[in-house]
């Protein structure tokens, strides 16, 4: 699985989650984009054109359900992938997060391997096998 080199966007509202994301992807060798919540992400995303995007769904003033949908109404960020984060894991989740674009979800907490292979995934980088 070689995904160095990626760019990875990571908003979430919690410092564990957004060190944890950081410290897992960086020893894979991506470099990594942190945001707080939908606000500051969007201005970053503008800036730095991550590769992919995770984002939580339960934040401040922009949620992620709202953060993912003007990310893929974009022109030139609607085909980047975005990975919906959540504490719960409920088919609600899953499908509001579907219906506003989202390509993925991952249920917090997440392991280094699942994190990882999300990446992998959906950047065409996954191991051939």
């Amino acid at each position: 699985m070689d995904i160095a080199g990626l760019k990875v966007m990571v908003i979430d509202d919690s410092n564990t989650i957004r060190r944890s994301a950081e410290i897992f992807l960086s020893q894979a060798g991506c470099q990594v984009l942190l945001a707080e919540d939908g606000f500051d992400a969007l201005a970053k995303i503008a800036d730095h054109h991550p590769d992919l995007i995770f984002v939580d769904i339960m934040m401040p003033r922009l949620d992620g359900y709202q953060t993912c949908a003007l990310i893929k109404k974009h022109p030139q960020l609607s085909a980047t992938p975005v990975i919906m984060l959540s504490s719960r894991d409920g088919l609600f989740d899953r499908a509001r997060g579907r219906m506003v674009g989202s390509d993925e979800y991952l249920t917090k907490p997440f392991t280094k391997d699942s994190l990882l292979r999300t990446v992998a995934s959906h950047t065409g980088r996954a191991a051939a096998r």
